[in-house]
């Protein structure tokens, strides 16, 4: 089987993003439209309901490096949220989070902000208590 190049599956998310094809809680797009290698990306996830995030918007960025797809990339949360696979500094830990420890190059930034979605609703973290809304790292 072959591999999709790099540039050619962040072209086919880029389309997916911008187009919102997507799932409608989430969202991600290019930080700059000048950024050709297409490295740097914004993501926003809308909290879950029934949990202490309902009605908020979480703010991220992803760093495509070279190797993605083959290796993951890096998350970071801008809004302040408490899960236990966030560090004080805001980035999603890899060996804390299975969707970047148990990273297949078939997965998307959309799974990404899916699977942190899903995490944000589980039953172990929808009542975490959070950090007051509007603040950031």
């Amino acid at each position: 089987m072959s591999k999709v190049p790099r540039n050619f599956k962040l072209l086919e998310e880029l389309e997916k993003g911008e187009k919102g094809l997507g799932a409608e809680s989430i969202s991600y797009g290019l930080s700059s439209q000048d950024d050709i290698s297409m490295t740097y990306w914004n993501g926003t996830i809308l909290g879950p309901p029934h949990s202490t995030h309902e009605n908020r918007i979480y703010s991220l960025t992803i760093v495509c490096g070279e190797e993605y797809p083959t290796k993951p990339p890096e998350v970071k949360f801008i809004s302040k949220i408490n899960l236990p696979c966030v560090d004080e500094q805001g980035n999603v830990v890899p060996s804390a989070f299975d969707t970047l420890k148990n990273w297949k190059r078939t997965y998307t930034m959309e799974t990404i902000l899916l699977e942190l979605r899903k995490s944000m609703a589980s039953s172990a973290n929808k009542k975490l208590v959070q950090p007051p809304e509007g603040s950031t790292y």
